[in-house]
C-alpha cells in the first residue's frame, strides 16, 4: 500500500468565504471593548475595499502592523472568547461548494486545511469547526503571563509566509507537494498556488485570471448558494460534461485535475460509485 500522503490548502477570505473574516472579528472585537469606533470605521472601509479590489501587499502588512498594535498587550484568552461569537458567524458565511471540496479531499484520503493571515487563534477554532485537518494562521507571540507582546511568532502567513508554512508542514507531516491542492482568489497567493501540484484559481482576481488562464488552471467561480464551473483552459477532446472532462492544470509538474472532482463539490452530489 502506498504511504504518500498529500493535502489542499485552501486560503479563507473570499475563496472558502464570501466577505473578509477581519471585519468579522473586528465587530465581535468592538463588542467586546476591545476596539474603538474609530478603528472599527476604518477597518469597515478596509473590508469593503478588499471586497471590491482585493488586498495589496503593502495594505496586508499594514494591517497585521495595526492589529499586532491592537492586540498588544491584551490577554490571549480574551481573544480566544471572541470565537463564540466569531466562529458561528463565519460559518454562515461558508460557500456551499467549499463543504462540498473539503469533503470530496477527505473522501480522496487527503488532508485539509486552512491557511490565512488571519490569527491562529480563529483560523485553527474555525478548522476544526468544518471538521478539516487543521488550520495555518498567523501566530501573535504572546509573554508568560499570556499577553500578546505586539511581535509575530512565526512568518506572517501571506504571499511567501504562506509557503513558509506550509513547506514546513509538509516536512513534518510528510505531504507530496507535488500531489496536493491549492485554492485562492488572490495573486497574492501565487507563490501558494505555484507550491503545489493541483492549483486551482476560486473567484480569482483579474491577475490571478490571466495567470490561471496563461498557465491552464482551473478557475471556478463559487457563488452563495450555487456553483457554476464557467471557465476553463484546456479540456480533453471526447469528454462528455463537465463530470467527465478533465482540465490541464500546472504548467510546473504537468499534472490534472479532474473537473468531476470540482463537481462533486456542489450540494447533493453523490460519489461515484
Amino acid at each position: 500500500m502506498s504511504t504518500t500522503r498529500a493535502a489542499a490548502f485552501f486560503d479563507l477570505d473570499r475563496t472558502l468565504i464570501s466577505g473578509a473574516s477581519p471585519a468579522t472579528f473586528a465587530v465581535a472585537a468592538w463588542r467586546g471593548g476591545m476596539l474603538d469606533g474609530g478603528l472599527l470605521a476604518r477597518d469597515a472601509l478596509g473590508a469593503v475595499m478588499f471586497r471590491l479590489f482585493g488586498a495589496s501587499d503593502e495594505t496586508s502588512n499594514a494591517s497585521r502592523d495595526r492589529i499586532l498594535e491592537i492586540v498588544r498587550g491584551t490577554r490571549r484568552d480574551e481573544l480566544v472568547a471572541l470565537n463564540e461569537v466569531v466562529i458561528p458567524t463565519l460559518l454562515d458565511k461558508i460557500r456551499p461548494e467549499s463543504h462540498g471540496l473539503i469533503e470530496m479531499h477527505h473522501e480522496a484520503g487527503r488532508d485539509t486545511y486552512i491557511v490565512s493571515a488571519s490569527p491562529q487563534e480563529l483560523v485553527g477554532a474555525l478548522a476544526s469547526a468544518l471538521g478539516m485537518t487543521g488550520g495555518i494562521g498567523t501566530r501573535a507571540a504572546v509573554d508568560d503571563a499570556g499577553h500578546y507582546t505586539g511581535l509575530l511568532d512565526g512568518p506572517f502567513v501571506y504571499g511567501e509566509g504562506k509557503v513558509e508554512a506550509i513547506a514546513d508542514l509538509a516536512s513534518d507531516r510528510g505531504y507530496d507537494l507535488r500531489l496536493s491542492y491549492g485554492y485562492s482568489d488572490s495573486a497574492s497567493d501565487l507563490p501558494m498556488l505555484d507550491l503545489v501540484g493541483h492549483p486551482v484559481a476560486v473567484n480569482p482576481d483579474s491577475a490571478l485570471e490571466s495567470v490561471a488562464q496563461q498557465r491552464g488552471w482551473p478557475i471556478v467561480i463559487f457563488s452563495r448558494r450555487t456553483k457554476r464551473v464557467i471557465k476553463t483552459t484546456t479540456a480533453i477532446s471526447g469528454a462528455i460534461g463537465l463530470a467527465s472532462t478533465t482540465y490541464a492544470v500546472g504548467r510546473r509538474h504537468g499534472r490534472t485535475l479532474e473537473a468531476a472532482e470540482l463537481s462533486r463539490a456542489r450540494p447533493g452530489w453523490k460519489p461515484w460509485s
